[in-house]
């Protein structure tokens, strides 16, 4: 049925039309409750000076059923969002975990993890003094000055989200003009290895924000440290 027809089927319709149908089918709305949210009671004729509370309190009554459905319907959004987040970083811990060797495993954090996650830019950053060498020569690996980490995420804090920011170069180089959101998980990958950090990038603002949950970013963290743990100390 096309739109035109549907208006003209709604125009046909009058209000004795309407009022007949309800005469004949007097169940009608015990059988649809939920249009009775759309219906507007008449104001009822109390006189001078007497306010109608109980229409009042049906106005707010409505307001209030109309809050709670949306925030029905945000729940419900997040939580499909969840799931697909969800989906998401599981593909991403399998696929680290199958990696045969630790250029590969680097490499899967670099470049498979941005397009798993539907992010612009994915680097894998560790810090290391100016004249080290640096151990594995893999393109999405970072080096670092000392203490950084801890200014990129805080001290005593394992994943950090922001919505707004300008890409750093030190840790984007050069995608860093692209990030315009970004997320950094820290990696303990052991007592004897330099700090570490992995840091997503996103060219729209708002992908990462304060009220998004980071339990599943942590969760590939902690997979992701481990693996690298066992490529590049050969033990648990």
């Amino acid at each position: 049925m096309t739109q035109e027809s549907t208006k003209s089927r709604e125009s046909d319709l009058s209000d004795a039309l309407v009022a007949g149908f309800l005469r004949k089918n007097p169940d009608f709305l015990s059988r649809h409750p939920g249009l009775l949210r759309f219906l507007v009671a008449p104001d009822r004729e109390l006189g001078d000076g007497v306010s109608d509370m109980q229409a009042a309190m049906i106005r707010q009554l409505r307001g209030e059923a109309a809050r709670l459905k949306a925030r029905q319907d945000d729940i419900v959004l997040t939580s499909r969002a969840n799931l697909s987040t969800q989906g998401r970083v599981h593909e991403c811990v399998l696929a680290v975990l199958a990696a045969k060797s630790l250029e590969q495993a680097i490499q899967i954090v670099t470049t498979d993890f941005a397009v798993m996650l539907d992010l612009d830019i994915v680097t894998l950053c560790v810090e290391t003094e100016a004249d080290a060498a640096i151990p594995v020569k893999t393109p999405g690996l970072r080096m670092l000055s000392p203490g950084t980490v801890d200014a990129v995420i805080g001290e005593s804090r394992t994943v950090v989200l922001h919505e707004y920011v300008a890409g750093d170069p030190e840790i984007f180089a050069g995608g860093a003009a692209l990030v315009r959101s970004a997320a950094f998980i820290r990696l303990a990958i052991s007592d004897g290895t330099p700090p570490a950090l992995i840091a997503f990038g996103a060219r729209r603002s708002g992908k990462f924000h304060a009220e998004q949950g980071t339990e599943l970013l942590q969760f590939l963290g902690r997979v992701t440290e481990r693996c690298i743990r066992l490529w590049l100390l050969d033990k648990p």
